[in-house]
């Protein structure tokens, strides 16, 4: 075999595994931790989907809100009762879903708000995020992984 048809024979070759390497990814990853799941089998418990919105659209695990750490149960009251938050210029913002986790929406769909983590210097990676139609997410790793947030558990 000469030496070209050698390389063109690696390349092909080298090109089908990538090919079959994308496609096994994408296909197994659906057995593993979801895009939408902490990740840790601790934190990523789920409850059936039922009613909970946003649950069918997002594809995303369902959290109970009594299994997230205590801030978020203290910011889901202060979201109820429409503050006072504690960072105010953050809170109640649009959020744009750049990372585009969420189902997509029109701009302004989507609010924000800070949940506490203690030990920050900062506001910390944690967020709720809530839908014009009553969904909440929430994510503990700033908006790269969210979990629906199932409010009445």
């Amino acid at each position: 075999m000469s030496p070209g048809r050698r390389l063109t024979v690696a390349l092909v070759g080298l090109i089908a595994l990538v090919v079959v390497g994308w496609f096994v990814k994408d296909n197994v990853s659906g057995t593993g931790t979801s895009p939408g799941s902490s990740g840790s089998p601790s934190t990523s418990v789920s409850v059936p989907a039922g009613g909970v919105p946003g649950a069918k659209v997002s594809g995303l695990d369902v959290q109970a809100l009594s299994k997230l750490p205590a801030e978020a149960v203290k910011t889901w009251k202060l979201i109820e009762s429409n503050g006072p938050f504690p960072y105010p210029r953050n809170d109640g913002v649009t959020f744009e879903n750049r990372e585009k986790r969420l189902p997509q929406q029109k701009s302004g769909y989507y609010k924000e708000y800070t949940v506490p983590t203690p030990g920050s210097p900062d506001r910390g990676p944690r967020r709720f995020v809530t839908g014009s139609e009553k969904e909440v997410f929430y994510t503990g790793d700033h908006y790269s992984t969210f979990v629906v947030v199932d409010v009445s558990k």
